[in-house]
């Protein structure tokens, strides 16, 4: 078995017009959040993505006692309290029935005394439809502008949408829009979540997938995602492997190509996500509307790796002491 690749500063190293359309994105993001009470018609400010949630829960990330020593390492206890926020990845809160089916699956990993040492915020879809930093930065930023604009700001993301649309023409994306839209009408606790970009694993990089074990995927089809998941915990115990891929070699597992699939890199099953029943929490309190899963909120050892991943750090603090300073305001509960 080869070694794996260690981690390098080098691989989020951003361009001097990469931070400039940075900051850019950031103005955007402060302008959305501002208006977007508006913009999804709630008494709050919202997210500028993954603004609707579905459900705050309580559970435990129990660590496989069977993996080997070296990886035990990075983890050292037997198990790890863990919040988990479920969400809809639209920058708009739809009240509609039908939504997009662009899941997350959001993890805060906390220590014995409650201090949170990783974030990840996962999603049911495994690519990224752009490697470039540039044309997602000009894409997200014309979206955020359209929201709060609206009709005057079409013309700029149609424009940038058509430069990520080369992105998507390749097998290993394709395959996996075929297989999303299979699977549209799917509940949402039966998808497998991963993680878009790489984290480090101690000095090593991977990948995440989150794999849930013995889930109905026709449960509450008729009804509402949110009321969905409330029923099912209800009277249901959620459980679900957790594994990594490592990075080897760029080719076959590239840090900065997100629009295709690693091979030739095996998963290893590093432990279990438990939720039991009745552990929703409010997802409408101030607390847990507030709560932030910035990956770059984490010990310096998970922390994310590659440029579209170093972009989140700035954007996700932005937006999250924007909605603060609002919220505050507004003694939102």
């Amino acid at each position: 078995m080869p070694k794996p690749l260690r981690y390098n500063k080098n691989f989020e190293k951003l361009s001097y017009e990469e931070k400039q359309l940075l900051d850019e994105t950031k103005k955007s993001i402060i302008d959305f959040v501002e208006y977007s009470s508006t913009i999804s018609d709630v008494n709050y400010a919202t997210r500028n993505a993954h603004a609707k949630t579905y459900a705050v829960l309580k559970g435990v990330f129990i660590i496989n006692k069977d993996i080997p020593q070296d990886l035990k390492s990075v983890f050292d206890s037997e198990q790890y309290e863990i919040t988990t926020r479920l969400s809809n990845a639209h920058l708009k809160i739809n009240k509609s029935k039908k939504d997009v089916p662009a899941y997350g699956f959001a993890i805060k990993i906390k220590d014995d005394s409650g201090k949170t040492i990783s974030n990840y915020p996962l999603v049911n879809f495994p690519l990224f439809p752009v490697n470039s930093v540039s044309i997602f930065l000009k894409l997200f930023t014309s979206l955020n502008r359209f929201f709060v604009k609206k009709w005057s700001n079409s013309f700029s993301v149609l424009k940038q949408i058509y430069k990520v649309i080369p992105f998507t023409l390749n097998p290993s994306f394709l395959k996996n829009v075929f297989k999303l839209l299979l699977n549209k009408n799917n509940f949402i606790l039966s998808f497998d979540f991963h993680s878009v970009g790489a984290y480090r694993f101690d000095d090593k990089m991977i990948k995440i997938k989150v794999s849930p074990k013995n889930v109905e995927k026709n449960f509450g089809k008729k009804q509402f995602v949110k009321d969905a998941v409330e029923d099912f915990f209800k009277t249901n115990d959620f459980e679900s492997d957790v594994y990594i891929q490592f990075c080897y070699n760029l080719k076959d597992q590239p840090i900065n190509k997100l629009n295709v699939e690693w091979k030739n890199s095996p998963f290893i099953k590093i432990g279990e996500i438990k939720i039991e029943k009745n552990s929703l929490l409010n997802p409408k309190s101030c607390e847990n509307e507030l709560l932030s899963f910035n990956p770059f909120d984490s010990a310096e050892i998970f922390q994310p790796v590659g440029k579209i991943q170093k972009l989140r750090d700035e954007a996700y603090k932005v937006s999250l002491q924007t909605r603060k300073k609002i919220n505050k305001l507004l003694k939102y509960k």
